[in-house]
């Protein structure tokens, strides 16, 4: 399944994983930040009411 890389398996596997670490890493401060600012629209909202 893996392709024969050769002398550039070390590369291609290590551009690879920091690519995958990178989504990883922009995906969890995507949703840590909707999260966030879904806290900070309902607390905007609930002084809104008083």
């Amino acid at each position: 399944m893996m392709p024969d890389l050769g002398k550039y398996a070390g590369a291609v596997l290590g551009a690879y994983g920091l690519s995958l670490l990178l989504i990883v890493g922009l995906v969890a401060l995507s949703v840590w930040q909707a999260v966030r600012m879904h806290a900070r629209l309902r607390d905007v909202e609930e002084r809104g009411k008083e």
